[in-house]
């Protein structure tokens, strides 16, 4: 349920962000939704009576992991998707799972078994066909693409760290220090950066802000965080990979852009690449495992 709910909120903010972000500044956009989705995290951490305690010892781990987690990500990506269709910044974005896989190779001693290679190859092949009409529309604009490939890789790493984190406090709680540490450095990068292109924003920009604050900051970005933690680190990448896809029906919906062959057959192959690490396993596997 979780992921199906993540799923549509991540997957239709493709569209929203971008609209948000043609009419207002990315990164006090980016800032501004933070502030207003603070609280909504702050009230659902408390009601959960969930301590917001955080070691002394364990700081220097939690700034490492709100470098890689958010904020790399946050500050590319709002960055990449205001030069980028909100469809194209969605597919590169979600190259993560792959990324994620590699680290796991490079840096952890990660052994995939052959069904979630499988899921990664799938994942691979469809994030390509997902590409296939929009690489020459990219060539103009390699900087915003190249910004959004790194911005994934990072992630995947944040996200095999998170799931080795030796911290001891509960995950909201780190999710709720972390988001705090993102919102401050995005408000000093928006002031730094873009107070002299501030103004009031319009009516829809405000939609697109408040839609950031209670759903991506308030519901999705904590979830994430949590699913990345709970589960295995292809399994919690893999099992995301629907995302891109509804960003790009949503965008293309929304946008007016224009679908192809491509774009079906790469559905299928992110449904392939979730099921080989969401199909539980048969029970023989599982005794015999034991």
């Amino acid at each position: 349920m979780l992921l199906v709910l993540l799923t549509l909120v991540w997957g239709l903010n493709w569209p929203v962000m971008k609209l948000g972000v043609t009419h207002f500044p990315p990164l006090s956009f980016r800032a501004m939704s933070m502030w207003l989705g603070l609280p909504v995290l702050f009230i659902a951490v408390r009601a959960m009576k969930v301590p917001l305690r955080i070691e002394r010892s364990q700081w220097r781990e939690l700034g490492s992991l709100t470098f890689t987690n958010m904020i790399v990500w946050h500050v590319l990506a709002v960055l990449s998707v205001q030069a980028l269709s909100s469809g194209r910044a969605a597919i590169l974005g979600y190259t993560m799972p792959v990324f994620s896989a590699l680290w796991g190779v490079a840096l952890f001693g990660q052994r995939l078994s052959p069904r979630q290679l499988l899921g990664v190859a799938a994942a691979a092949v469809g994030v390509a066909l997902l590409l296939w009409h929009e690489l020459g529309r990219m060539t103009g604009r390699p900087w915003a693409a190249a910004g959004m490939l790194v911005s994934a890789a990072v992630w995947a790493l944040g996200t095999q760290q998170l799931r080795r984190t030796r911290m001891t406090a509960p995950t909201l709680a780190i999710v709720f220090w972390m988001t705090v540490i993102t919102t401050l450095v995005m408000t000093v990068l928006a002031t730094a950066l873009e107070h002299d292109r501030w103004h009031e924003p319009s009516p829809v920009v405000w939609a697109t802000i408040v839609f950031n604050a209670v759903l991506i900051f308030g519901f999705a970005q904590p979830v994430w965080l949590y699913l990345a933690r709970s589960l295995a680190p292809v399994a919690s990448t893999l099992s995301v990979m629907m995302i891109p896809v509804l960003g790009t029906l949503s965008g293309a919906w929304w946008l007016d852009e224009q679908l192809h062959w491509q774009d079906f057959a790469a559905i299928a192959l992110m449904l392939v690449a979730i099921a080989s690490v969401l199909w539980p396993a048969r029970p023989l596997q599982a005794s015999q495992a034991a």
